[in-house]
């Protein structure tokens, strides 16, 4: 499990230069301070873990569950709530700020988000199937999957056969991702390379589980 984490926006993709003239691909994350609204202990819950808020929201917008949430922390409402698994809290307090700074450049992270959807696609784009042969007379079934299954035994298709269906919009997680650049003042964090989602959505960074 990460021992620390924070939520951010991306933004979008441009490129950088390193220290030796290459180019470097980043994705851009508009990282505003989270404030903690709740902290989670095993002793008190079962786990552990932070739950942070981030930017701002008008007030008369709130539920009274939330509004009193809110107020029971002493913490100005954001946009969302969100909640962080961590090793240990201990170090964290009710009304803190997280920011950017929590990584230096060169640190190794995994970056969370729900990636883009795609809709109804068939087998092919969902599953990477080749499709069926273009001549040997195929008629109209090049980008079909065939068949699915047996015929009077079982009477059935199994469960879990890869067919046509939604495709994208599920959670999904990079790993080991550099930071290439982090800003506090500026709120802003570089990671090179592509994370998942559209521009505009929202991330969860923790430092990576699995670096080399």
């Amino acid at each position: 499990m990460a021992t620390k984490a924070i939520v951010g926006t991306k933004i979008g993709m441009t490129q950088v230069w390193d220290d030796d003239n290459r180019v470097v691909p980043v994705t851009v994350l508009s990282v505003s301070p989270c404030r903690v609204v709740q902290i989670k202990t095993p002793e008190s819950d079962g786990y552990s873990a932070i739950q942070v808020t981030f930017g701002t929201r008008d007030p008369s917008r709130l539920t009274r569950p939330e509004a009193g949430h809110f107020d029971g922390a002493g913490v100005p409402p954001g946009r969302k709530v969100l909640e962080l698994r961590l090793d240990d809290v201990s170090e964290y307090a009710v009304g803190q700020q997280i920011g950017a700074d929590l990584w230096a450049s060169g640190e190794k992270v995994d970056v969370t988000a729900v990636s883009k959807g795609r809709g109804f696609t068939g087998v092919m784009k969902r599953h990477g199937f080749k499709g069926q042969p273009a001549g040997h007379g195929a008629h109209k079934v090049h980008r079909k999957p065939g068949a699915i299954g047996q015929c009077a035994t079982p009477s059935r298709v199994f469960k879990g056969k890869k067919l046509p269906g939604r495709s994208g919009a599920a959670r999904v997680t990079t790993l080991n991702l550099e930071v290439v650049k982090s800003d506090f003042e500026a709120e802003v964090m570089l990671v090179r390379g592509s994370v998942p989602g559209p521009a505009g959505g929202t991330v969860v960074v923790r430092d990576a589980v699995k670096a080399a």
